[in-house]
C-alpha cells in the first residue's frame, strides 16, 4: 500500500460510511463525523458492510465521531458528503479543521457548491469531485451498498486538469475497490452526473411515489412511463448539448445517455422497457434518493439539483417543457415537507 492518508469523511450516512469503510480497509485512517447512534455503533463494533461489492466487518483504522472538533490529527482529505441542505452548518462547524486540512472536497449531489467550501477552506485546498454509488445506512453500523458500477468516482482540479492530489486521491479509491479516476475536465462529469440524476430522481420522484412499494424497475418497464423518462432525459440533454459537451457516459452501465442520444426516441422506450423488465426478473429493487425522501415525506434536494438546469436551460434557450413540470410539481411538494432539526443534517448522507 502507498502512504497511509487520513480522510476525513462528514456526513458520514450511507454512501460516506461505504467510501470510509472501503478506505479503513485498503489501510486508511479515516474518521467519519455522523449522527450519535451511528457513532456509538461504529467506535464499538465497527462497520459491517454488506452489497454487491464485498460484505465484510470493519474495525481498524476507522473511528467516528459527531462534531469536527472532535477529529484528531491531521487531515489529507475532507471530504463534505452532507445533504445539501445541511451544508452551511456543516461549514460552519468544519472551520476548526481547516488549518489541519491539506484538501478538501466535496462529493454532494447538484452544480456549484464548491465555492462554499472555498469560501470555508480557501480556493487552493478544494478540488472537484463527482461520484454514484448505492449506499443506505440500514440501522446504526450497518451499510448496504446495493448499487455500484466499475468507475463510481472522478476528481479533477477546479476549472481544468489533473494534479499530485486529484491523482492521489483517485489512486487511494481506486487501490480500496472503488473504480476512480482522475479527469482534466471534472466540470464535465458533474454537469453530466446532474443530467443523468435530475432526469432519473425527477422522473422516480413524480412518477412512483404515490406507491410506495414501488420502484424505478418497475416503472420505466410501463410503456408510458419508459415514455415519458426517456421525454425527461432528452431535454435535459438538450442542455447538455447546448453547453457544447457529448454524453460519455462517465457511471456506465448505469448511465445510458449516450445511448439516447445516438439510438434515438423510440428505440430508447424499447430499450428501457426491456431493461425494466429484465431487472425486476433479478430481484433488485433500486429507487433514487429523491424518490426515498418524498416517500419518507422528507425535505428533497429539489432546488440544489434542478435549480441549476432550470437556469441553464434558460440562458441557453433550451425548451423543457417536460422536466419545466417536473421541476414545479416537485417544488410544489417541497414546499410543505418538513424540514428535519438542523443538527440532525450533519450526519447525513446520500
Amino acid at each position: 500500500m502507498a502512504d497511509q492518508l487520513h480522510f476525513c469523511i462528514h456526513g458520514a450516512g450511507g454512501l460516506g460510511t461505504v467510501v470510509g469503510a472501503f478506505l479503513a480497509r485498503a489501510g486508511h485512517r479515516v474518521t467519519l463525523i455522523a449522527r450519535k447512534p451511528h457513532v456509538d455503533a461504529v467506535n464499538a463494533n465497527g462497520v459491517r458492510l454488506e452489497g454487491v461489492r464485498a460484505n465484510f466487518i470493519q474495525k481498524n483504522n476507522i473511528s467516528a465521531v459527531t462534531m469536527p472538533d472532535e477529529v484528531q490529527g491531521e487531515i489529507d482529505y475532507y471530504i463534505l458528503l452532507t445533504k445539501a441542505k445541511g451544508t452551511d452548518q456543516a461549514l460552519a462547524d468544519a472551520q476548526v479543521l481547516v488549518d489541519r486540512t491539506k484538501t478538501a472536497v466535496t462529493l454532494q449531489n447538484g452544480i456549484g457548491k464548491e465555492p462554499k467550501v472555498q469560501a470555508v477552506f480557501g480556493k487552493d485546498k478544494v478540488i472537484g469531485g463527482s461520484i454514484m454509488e448505492g449506499a443506505v445506512l440500514a440501522e446504526p453500523g450497518y451499510v448496504r451498498n446495493h448499487m455500484a458500477v466499475p468507475v463510481t468516482a472522478y476528481f479533477g482540479e477546479i476549472g481544468g486538469g489533473q494534479s499530485d492530489r486529484t491523482r492521489t486521491i483517485a489512486q487511494a479509491l481506486d487501490a480500496a475497490g472503488l473504480g476512480t479516476h482522475s479527469v482534466d475536465d471534472i466540470e464535465q462529469v458533474l454537469w453530466e452526473k446532474l443530467v443523468q440524476v435530475s432526469g432519473a430522481s425527477g422522473w422516480s420522484a413524480s412518477t412512483l411515489s404515490a406507491i410506495p412499494e414501488l420502484d424505478f424497475w418497475a416503472g420505466i418497464q410501463v410503456r408510458e412511463g419508459a415514455e415519458h423518462y426517456v421525454t425527461i432525459a432528452s431535454e435535459l440533454l438538450g442542455i447538455y448539448h447546448a453547453m457544447g459537451y457529448r454524453a460519455q457516459n462517465f457511471f456506465a452501465p448505469v448511465s445510458r445517455l449516450k445511448e439516447i442520444e445516438t439510438v434515438g426516441y423510440q428505440q430508447s422506450v424499447e430499450d428501457f422497457i426491456a431493461l425494466g423488465e429484465r431487472m425486476s426478473q433479478k430481484g433488485h429493487p433500486v429507487r433514487t434518493s429523491m424518490h426515498d425522501d418524498l416517500v419518507a415525506g422528507r425535505k428533497m434536494e429539489v432546488e440544489e439539483m434542478f435549480g441549476p438546469l432550470v437556469r441553464k436551460a434558460e440562458e441557453l434557450n433550451v425548451k423543457i417543457p417536460t422536466f419545466l413540470g417536473v421541476y414545479r410539481l416537485l417544488s410544489t411538494l417541497n414546499h410543505h415537507l418538513p424540514r428535519e432539526p438542523r443538527r440532525n443534517e450533519q450526519g447525513a448522507g446520500h
